[in-house]
């Protein structure tokens, strides 16, 4: 089985691991443990970053010590940590103690590491304003902003800059999940004021599926990551996004080396390439083996990306 070129674009490096957050919920040294067998998995090619909390990078540190690459041409892990959030004193200690660790680990001897993302909880265009002012430019900040509401006002003080957006698509709780509507409508919105997103919480699976546990509908990756390169190339309306949001039949998709497709609205391998550079960054998702399990069932997922031609 071979991954379509365009899946294999989608998917690469999508998935970033939150081990530490629920329903997984795992402690430190087995959460960094996981981290480092999935990047060495075969289809660990769909890896992102791993999410650590700043209140928790000593501890980060003491359980990756050993497993964090010591060679001078090695890649670093690249993390994404969560800070305090706009508006708050402690955000300015977060950033200081972001620093220090990225000075730390740029030494091949400490392990090679580097923070070169974060992420925040912001809900006052002000507070965001004045926290953009002072994240320094090698840190790229996703603001976690409120969906239950028109985001549009707080949109527009994030474009043009250089940050992003992140949605909650999940949590422990019913409330935690936003419908498909408010999904389509936060993601028409970043569309349209030309800012990236990024998405965490209840997508372990690639297509729209019920929890029983919560209980709640769970969106799928598959579909909002497809649906954001469409609003992307075609500007569709949030109508017609949030049924392409809510397709749960595996025979809606396309994949091939030159297009997808979902429902009636097609996408070039060059779309979805523009899509996940600059607009549909990634999720956060607790769970690796999950969305691998269920992509390679649905017979989408192989070991191996398919090379790109450039």
């Amino acid at each position: 089985m071979t991954t379509p070129v365009t899946l294999s674009m989608l998917l690469d490096g999508l998935i970033d691991f939150a081990g530490l957050f629920p329903p997984a919920e795992l402690d430190m040294v087995p959460m960094v443990q996981a981290y480092h067998e999935a990047g060495m998995d075969e289809r660990g090619w769909t890896l992102g970053r791993v999410i650590v909390p700043v209140l928790q990078l000593a501890e980060f540190e003491q359980a990756a010590c050993g497993l964090l690459p010591d060679e001078e041409e090695a890649d670093p892990w690249c993390i994404s940590a969560l800070t305090r959030p706009c508006g708050t004193a402690a955000l300015a200690d977060d950033l200081a103690v972001i620093e220090a660790f990225n000075a730390a680990h740029a030494d091949p001897a400490a392990g090679k590491a580097i923070i070169d993302v974060i992420e925040l909880k912001g809900s006052d265009p002000g507070d965001i304003d004045a926290a953009l002012d002072h994240v320094p430019d090698e840190l790229f900040p996703f603001i976690e902003l409120p969906v239950d509401g028109d985001v549009r006002g707080l949109m527009a003080v994030l474009a043009g800059s250089e940050a992003g957006v992140k949605i909650r698509t999940g949590g422990v709780t019913p409330e935690l999940y936003p419908d498909s509507m408010q999904v389509a409508r936060f993601l028409s919105a970043a569309a349209h004021a030309g800012v990236p997103f990024k998405a965490t919480a209840g997508m372990h699976h690639p297509l729209p599926n019920d929890n029983p546990l919560v209980p709640a509908r769970q969106q799928g990756f598959l579909n909002v990551f497809l649906s954001a390169a469409i609003m992307q190339a075609h500007r569709v309306d949030a109508d017609v996004l949030e049924a392409l949001l809510q397709t749960a039949d595996p025979e809606a998709f396309l994949f091939d080396d030159e297009r997808a497709r979902l429902g009636d609205y097609e996408v070039s391998r060059d779309d979805i390439e523009e899509a996940r550079l600059g607009f549909a960054i990634s999720f956060g998702s607790c769970s690796v083996q999950e969305p691998w399990e269920d992509l390679a069932a649905l017979g989408l997922l192989s070991p191996e990306p398919t090379e790109i031609d450039s």
